[in-house]
C-alpha cells in the first residue's frame, strides 16, 4: 500500500519539474528583451539626447546704423539718375540716320556681337549691364517691400522702360531698343544676387513671428 501511494507524488514531481524547466527558457529569453529595452530607450552614454543647441539669431543693425546706409544709399540713387540722365536722354543729331527702333528681343544682341571689332561689343552690352546693377543694389535698401528677385527685376524693367519710351519719343538721336531693357534688367539681378539681397536683410530685418 505504501508504494501504491508513493506513486501519484513521483508522478507529479516528475510533470512539476518538466513544467519548470519548460518555463525557464522564456524566462531567460525575457531578460535580453529587458536589457535591449532599458539599453534602447538609453540615446547616449551620459543619458542624455544628442545636444542639440538652437540657432544663434543674428543680431540687427542699429537704428542709427540703418538710417545712415539707407541715406548714403539715397544719395548714391540720386548721383545714379543724372548719370543715367546723361548717358541715355542726351540728344545725338549726328546718328539719327544710323538709330532704329528695335522691338524683337535679340536683334541688337546679334548686331553687337556681329561687330568687327570685340570692344565695341564689350562696351554695349557691358555698358547696359553696369547700368543695371546699381538698380538691384540700392532698390533694395530704399524699398523695403523690394524683397525677392522677382520685385527688383519687376521695377528695374519698369523704370527702363519708361527710359525707352522717352528715348524713342523725344530724344534726337535715341529709339526704343527692349535689347536695353533685357541688359538692364540682367544687371540688376546681378547687383542684386551679389550685394542687394545681403543690404536688405540687414537693414530691413524680418519681424518673426512669436509661436503661441
Amino acid at each position: 500500500m505504501a508504494r501504491a501511494v508513493l506513486r501519484p507524488r513521483t508522478a507529479l514531481r516528475s510533470f512539476s519539474t518538466s513544467r519548470s524547466r519548460s518555463e525557464k527558457p522564456r524566462t531567460r529569453s525575457a531578460k535580453p528583451g529587458s536589457r535591449s529595452a532599458k539599453s534602447g530607450s538609453r540615446p547616449g552614454k551620459s543619458g542624455r539626447g544628442p545636444s542639440t543647441s538652437p540657432p544663434r539669431e543674428r543680431r540687427p543693425l542699429p537704428l542709427l546704423v540703418r538710417l545712415l546706409v539707407m541715406l548714403c544709399a539715397f544719395a548714391a540713387m540720386v548721383a545714379f539718375a543724372a548719370a543715367l540722365a546723361r548717358i541715355t536722354l542726351q540728344p545725338s543729331p549726328a546718328s539719327e540716320a544710323l538709330t532704329h527702333s528695335n522691338l524683337h528681343p535679340g536683334r541688337s544682341l546679334r548686331a553687337y556681337l556681329d561687330q568687327p571689332e570685340l570692344r565695341d561689343a564689350f562696351k554695349q552690352i557691358g555698358g547696359n549691364l553696369l547700368l543695371g546693377i546699381p538698380f538691384g543694389v540700392l532698390l533694395p535698401v530704399l524699398v523695403p517691400m523690394a524683397r525677392g528677385i522677382l520685385r527688383v527685376l519687376l521695377l528695374t524693367a519698369a523704370v527702363m522702360m519708361m527710359v525707352e519710351l522717352v528715348q524713342g519719343a523725344l530724344i534726337t538721336g535715341r529709339a526704343f531698343d527692349i535689347d536695353d531693357v533685357i541688359l538692364n534688367t540682367t544687371g540688376a539681378l546681378v547687383g542684386y544676387l551679389l550685394l542687394g539681397r545681403r543690404l536688405n536683410r540687414a537693414v530691413h530685418p524680418r519681424k518673426r513671428r512669436r509661436k503661441a
